[in-house]
């Protein structure tokens, strides 16, 4: 019966606090002012954090409307200031705990003598205090298309994709994620576009997540992972616009964060990670070679050095005649195996690569040219590993690179580790154990539910035109049926093929 009556009253809710208790609270922070003054009989008390207001704003539309307007209407209550003030939205609550949130993100909170336990909330916060203007795509640069990205300021980026998108069956659902921090989130769709399953889905996953304060749309991209425990990222990160408003009309669901300049696009398959935008700018013949090109740079990056590894170690005789003279000239003076010689200079290169990512851009790139070169031509000199490793190592590290998300890139360098010790141990042999290692892993992966390796897995043959190559935009008026949208096509595929002379 204890053990009952414990667990009820812990289920209690806690009192609720006067609103005087609340402005002491918050008294003892020096940004927080309170100001008190009479106006036409009336006397009023305003509260608000002077870190989080515009100053112009608090004086222009809310003290000069008081102190100007009030004595014209001696009789005005809180509920009436919205006839006075010409703030969009007024809100009049007795609630301690609104009244916290909202004054904690930039209101201004009024309260009348004879009204003591009542706020009226007028909105002033400085949304663009310390945040950049420039909204360039830095990190995901394409030469053709767009360069425009998104920023700090969520509201910015809600007004650009509401500029792209312009109907009214965008649905921005928006929601307070971190009990500290209260980061204002939302969660983007196209209602008739988009599975109602993926967005109930994601809205359930975000309001059951607990945690103290949400920095980035990164801790959202974990937190929201089916599965935590794989190095693939299972959501698309981007700061791209147009790869946002393509993933919406595709009918997946954007997540989106107060102070992040990122967008969580999810369900995700492993090909979109090799999609960049700048394949459909380009002729569809031309966006499917760099592709391809790019499919190749990743095998290559992944295989190149386990293979140099068991081929040295274990099966020389896959070795042309022509080509074992320069192999046994270049590692006549190297002391170590070939496993020591390659994690030697793998780990060499995530060195370089990152000291340069945490010094200013102009030493970055001196230390990246000017060590490459020192530090390759000084472990040849000195015997430490062989000219073709070099190579080897060398175009790995660049083809790395190729893929358009970040976060792919890292996984596909964190991989290369594991097959290089597979390969140390058993050869070919390895090599072949890590690839279907691989294949198993990622065919349990699922984002939001669905497969990571469809159309491939499960097999559906007719979306398979905009996996390795991309089709002609005249075939490409369906949309992806394995996120099951509500609207097949994107636009009449007859109408799209007819090619209309100008004299008809």
């Amino acid at each position: 019966m204890g053990l009952f009556t414990f667990w009820k009253n812990k289920k209690k809710r806690p009192p609720k606090r006067p609103v005087s208790q609340l402005w002491e609270q918050l008294r003892q922070s020096s940004d927080f002012v309170e100001v008190s003054f009479r106006v036409g009989g009336k006397e009023l008390s305003i509260y608000y954090f002077d870190s989080l207001v515009d100053p112009q704003l608090l004086q222009e539309r809310i003290l000069c409307h008081l102190q100007n307007d009030i004595p014209k209407h001696p009789d005005v209550r809180l509920e009436d200031l919205q006839q006075i003030v010409p703030i969009q939205r007024i809100e009049v609550s007795e609630d301690t705990a609104l009244i916290e949130e909202k004054v904690l993100k930039g209101f201004v909170a009024v309260t009348f003598r004879e009204q003591p336990n009542k706020a009226a909330l007028m909105s002033a916060p400085a949304d663009n205090l310390g945040l950049r203007e420039n909204n360039d795509s830095e990190n995901e640069f394409s030469v053709v298309g767009p360069k425009v990205g998104f920023i700090e300021n969520i509201g910015v980026n809600l007004h650009l994709l509401r500029r792209q998108i312009a109907i009214p069956n965008l649905v921005f659902r928006e929601m307070a994620i971190g009990s500290v921090s209260k980061t204002k989130v939302v969660v983007a769709y196209i209602d008739g576009v988009a599975n109602p399953e993926v967005v109930q889905t994601v809205t359930q996953r975000l309001e059951t997540i607990h945690f103290d304060v949400v920095f980035d749309n990164a801790i959202l991209d974990q937190l929201l992972a089916d599965n935590s425990r794989t190095p693939f990222p299972l959501f698309i990160s981007t700061e791209r616009i147009d790869r946002a408003v393509y993933a919406l009309i595709s009918g997946q669901v954007a997540v989106l964060c107060d102070g992040s300049p990122y967008a969580v696009i999810g369900p995700a398959a492993l090909f979109d990670f090799f999609t960049s935008p700048e394949d459909y700018y380009l002729p569809w013949v031309l966006g499917s070679f760099f592709r391809l090109i790019r499919f190749f740079g990743v095998a290559f990056s992944v295989l190149a050095s386990p293979v140099y590894v068991a081929v040295l170690t274990y099966h020389y005789e896959m070795i042309p005649e022509d080509l074992l003279g320069p192999i046994i000239y270049s590692r006549s003076n190297v002391p170590f195996p070939p496993v020591l010689e390659v994690l030697f200079l793998e780990i060499t290169i995530e060195l370089l690569r990152e000291a340069g990512a945490r010094l200013p851009t102009k030493v970055a790139q001196t230390l990246g040219i000017v060590g490459g070169i020192v530090i390759g031509q000084a472990t040849v000199d000195a015997g430490l590993t062989s000219t073709i490793l070099l190579i080897v190592v060398a175009l790995a590290a660049l083809a790395s690179f190729t893929t358009p998300i970040f976060k792919m890139s890292n996984t596909i360098r964190f991989i290369r580790f594991p097959f290089i010790l597979f390969a140390a141990g058993w050869g070919g042999v390895g090599i072949a154990f890590a690839v279907c290692w691989l294949l198993i892993h990622l065919g349990r992966l699922q984002s939001f539910g669905y497969p990571y390796l469809v159309p491939f897995y499960p097999l559906r043959f007719p979306h398979l035109n905009d996996t390795f190559i991309r089709s002609p935009y005249s075939q490409a008026a369906e949309r992806p049926q394995f996120l099951r949208p509500r609207s097949r096509f994107r636009f009449d595929p007859k109408e799209a093929k007819q090619k209309r002379d100008i004299d008809e």
